[in-house]
């Protein structure tokens, strides 16, 4: 990867939201995930080339700051192999973890057979 790497964190899911989303209308970034960090620290990350990130992150501040607390903000340019196998196989967005439970329940029990 060597995109850069914007970094918002906020306080609240609403403001997460909110700022992922202005992340993305406010330049051509890719909004890879919104990750725990702690008890109610949210920290959202998205990818692109390093003025598109830079403009998505200050647009992401700003519009986390409105509903509630930004925390901190970073921009990561061309991040090295080690910190992008960290992001992507470490750090895992919060809404994927309802996605892996709706996929075990999609699955029948198999029955067990019969004995004679």
């Amino acid at each position: 990867m060597n995109d850069s790497l914007g970094l918002v964190e906020v306080v609240g899911l609403v403001a997460a939201v909110e700022a992922a989303d202005a992340m993305s209308k406010a330049a051509r970034v890719h909004v890879r995930s919104v990750a725990n960090a702690d008890s109610g620290l949210l920290t959202v990350i998205c990818e692109g080339d390093l003025a598109a990130v830079g403009a998505a992150v200050d647009a992401g501040k700003a519009a986390a700051s409105r509903l509630g607390e930004c925390v901190g903000t970073n921009v990561i340019a061309r991040p090295g192999d080690g910190l992008a196998d960290m992001i992507a196989n470490k750090i895992g967005s919060i809404f994927d973890e309802p996605k892996k439970a709706e996929k075990a329940e999609e699955k029948p029990a198999k029955a067990a057979p019969k004995k004679k």
